[in-house]
Order: C-alpha cells, then sequence, then structure tokens
C-alpha cells in the first residue's frame, strides 16, 4: 500500500459524463522522494520514507541534515513521512514518486490535520441544542447537568464538555479519484479532505 504526500491546493468542480456537478479538491501530489527504505533484517520492519517539498538548507535542523545526507544525499526536503510496507524490493533511496502511481476511478485514503478551531463551547463542538431564547431562559449555550451530587459524585469519563476544538489527524476514506494531471503533479479527489489551503496530506492508495 503506497501512500504519496501532497498539498491541498483548494476545492473545485467538475462535470461528469451525465452533466451532474461534482465537487472536487485539487491536490498538488509529489514529487515525492525516497529518503529511506527500512527492512526487517536491518529495522526490524518494513517501510518506506518519503519526503516532499523543499525549504532552505539553513532552516533544516542538523539531525534531519545529517539523515538526509546519509541516505542517498538527498538536501532541502520540507516534510518527512514514513509508509509501512508489506515489500520494500521496489524502491531505493532517491527514487522519485509522482501522481502516475495512482489512476482515475481509484479509492484512496486521504490523511490530514483539520482545522484548528480554538476553545469552543458544546454548542459549536458537540452541536447540543442550547437553552431556549425565551420564557426567562439564562442558560443558552451552557451544557446543564454534567453528573449527579451524590452518586457518582463526579464528573463520567467521556462526558462531552467544552474545550479544544479541532487541529486533530484526522482520515476521510474511500475518495474516488476524478481526473490526474501528471505534468503538473495535480490530482483530483471527490469531496472534501481535512486541512486548510497550502497544508499537507497524505494520500494512501487502497488495496
Amino acid at each position: 500500500m503506497i501512500a504519496l504526500l501532497a498539498k491541498k491546493v483548494g476545492m473545485s468542480q467538475v462535470f461528469d459524463d451525465q452533466g451532474r456537478v461534482v465537487p472536487v479538491t485539487l491536490l498538488q501530489c509529489g514529487p515525492c522522494t525516497v529518503a529511506q527504505v527500512k527492512t526487517p533484517e536491518k529495522d526490524g520492519y518494513a517501510a518506506v520514507q518519503i519526503g516532499f517539498g523543499t525549504r532552505r538548507e539553513k532552516r533544516i535542523t542538523r539531525p534531519i541534515r545529517g539523515h538526509l545526507k546519509k541516505h542517498g544525499g538527498l538536501a532541502g526536503i520540507r516534510t518527512l513521512r514514513e509508509i509501512r510496507m508489506d515489500d520494500t524490493a521496489a524502491y531505493q533511496p532517491g527514487q522519485q514518486l509522482d501522481v502516475s502511481v495512482f489512476e482515475v476511478g481509484a479509492k484512496v485514503d486521504v490523511v490530514g490535520v483539520s482545522k484548528g478551531r480554538g476553545f469552543a463551547g458544546v454548542v459549536k463542538r458537540h452541536h447540543f441544542t442550547g437553552g431556549r431564547e425565551t420564557h426567562g431562559c439564562v442558560t443558552h449555550k451552557q451544557p446543564g447537568s454534567i453528573g449527579a451530587s451524590a452518586f457518582p459524585s463526579r464528573v463520567i469519563k467521556g462526558k462531552r464538555l467544552p474545550g479544544r476544538m479541532g487541529g486533530e489527524r484526522v482520515t476521510v476514506k474511500n475518495l474516488h479519484v476524478v481526473g490526474l494531471d501528471a505534468e503538473q503533479h495535480l490530482i483530483w479527489v471527490r469531496g472534501s479532505v481535512p486541512g486548510a489551503p497550502n497544508g499537507t496530506v497524505l494520500i494512501r492508495k487502497i488495496g
């Protein structure tokens, strides 16, 4: 199961063969460089580490610079991700991977970090109804009772309460690949993907 890193460009829409509007997300996928190949004999498991994007050398920490130069003499990679695989024989450090590993009509999973919303109440965070706006209600957006006082005399774990919202790892599964542009390294997937524009996501091929 191979995966590539991509930059979320934004959303648009296309028309299918029946003339129906299809919402799509445009992703700039790759080219990704294989930074390291891990094997069960040497590392205990099989995986491929890929790099995406560019960054000035002085902006990269010395440990990462040394790691990149040790495996293939690479430099200036912005983002590194590791993908577990059953067999890594087909990959070697320095190899370039692009959108050609996908095909139109295939299904993919997209992994990203959702937009951060900051501290949010229960109405926005958990879609609570809230109190009425009339008849003397003074608890419009409060959660109400969060537990009995006699028993168990505590708040039960997992209680939905106000707190930090967003900024979490989200996986959207079974998205269809609508279109590809190998020259510009672009891929269209049906529907929305997590994160803000210019954010980095992982596109994972199913099967």
